[in-house]
This record gives structure tokens, C-alpha cells and sequence, in this order.
């Protein structure tokens, strides 16, 4: 495991700890207890980054894999706290004003995703640089998922009734979260094959 891959893993498990503190905030789950999960999701972001830095011994897509997980996770959350905080705060929760706060978690999720893939991920030399015609692809695909992104939540949430006896609210996150998955692949291999190539 590399020295960097030591540092980086646990802060962005410390991240998500504290996206996913300010998710379940906004759900209403206040508990003091709920303060350690950046304390919890640290080293287990270590150990995650330990087992893919070992596999990428033979294949280096597991360990490439294995950072762009991380971060993945870390957009999840990031998208997921833009998007609660902004429901919660204004109490919308579908149509017109949801669809904009999707877009605007996903935007929020797309920049801190392209910084972390191209330096961490990926590994792009040129530190501190950042290439028009790089920046101009990353936002295609990006662009592209973002229209995956909020289609998919859109039309989970304003074409389906919430199902099973789920509140708006959980609804809501529901087409997130699925919007999220589907979305997954199509990022990592763009990015791979067509932004960040070597």
C-alpha cells in the first residue's frame, strides 16, 4: 500500500463519517452517539484501501477499482448531504424544487469527484494542473451522468408513488440512491477509458 494511499483513505472515510452524520441530522436522528461515525468510517476506509492495494498486486483494475470505490462513496455522501440538508432545510421533498436540488447535490458531487479521481484515483502527474481538454471531457461524461443521475431520481420519485408504506421523505432517497448505482459504472469507465487514459 502506498504511503499516500495511508493518508488519503482514512480522510475520506472521515468525510463520509461526516456526509452521512449530516444525512441522518437531517433525517431527525439526533444522537450524541452518531458524532463517532467519522471515527468509524476512517479505518474502515483504511482497511478497504489495504485489501484493494493488495489484490491490485495482480490486477491493477482492483486496485484502481478500489480508490475509485472510495471516492465513489465519498460523491454518494456528498450528494446525499447536499441533497438532505437542502430538502430538510426548505421541507421539499418532490416535483420541480426536488429535481433542482438533485442536480445541484449532483454538481456538488461532480467537482469533488473529478479532484479525487484525477490526483488519487487515477494519478495524473502534472499535480495542480487542470487541462481544458481534460476538464472538457470529465464534464461530458460527467454531463452525461448527471442526466442519467436526474432522470433516474426524477422519475423514481415523481412518476412512483412511494411504495410499501415509505415516507416521501425515505422515497426521496430511494430514487437517489438508485439514480446513484445505475450511474456508477458508466463513471468509472468513461473516466478510465476516456478521461484519465495513460
Amino acid at each position: 500500500m502506498k504511503k499516500i494511499d495511508k493518508i488519503i483513505s482514512p480522510i475520506i472515510g472521515f468525510l463520509i463519517g461526516v456526509f452521512f452524520l449530516v444525512i441522518l441530522w437531517s433525517a431527525g436522528l439526533k444522537n450524541n452517539l452518531l458524532f463517532a461515525l467519522p471515527f468509524f468510517f476512517s479505518p474502515l476506509a483504511f482497511l478497504g484501501m489495504f485489501v484493494a492495494s493488495f489484490l491490485g498486486k495482480k490486477f491493477l483494475i482492483f486496485y484502481q477499482g478500489g480508490k475509485f470505490l472510495l471516492v465513489g462513496a465519498l460523491n454518494t455522501f456528498v450528494d446525499f448531504g447536499v441533497l438532505n440538508f437542502l430538502m430538510f432545510s426548505t421541507s421539499i421533498f418532490s416535483g420541480a424544487g426536488y429535481s433542482f436540488f438533485k442536480a445541484l447535490s449532483f454538481f456538488c458531487s461532480v467537482v469533488n469527484s473529478y479532484f479525487w479521481n484525477k490526483f488519487w484515483t487515477f494519478e495524473q502527474k502534472e499535480t495542480g494542473v487542470i487541462k481544458t481538454s481534460e476538464f472538457g471531457k470529465f464534464a461530458g461524461i460527467a454531463g452525461i451522468g448527471f442526466a442519467l443521475n436526474v432522470a433516474i431520481a426524477s422519475f423514481v420519485v415523481n412518476a412512483i408513488d412511494p411504495q410499501f408504506g415509505v415516507s416521501e421523505e425515505l422515497w426521496s432517497n430511494f430514487g437517489a440512491f438508485i439514480a446513484i448505482l445505475c450511474v456508477f459504472l458508466w463513471n468509472f469507465f468513461g473516466y478510465k477509458l476516456f478521461v484519465f487514459k495513460k
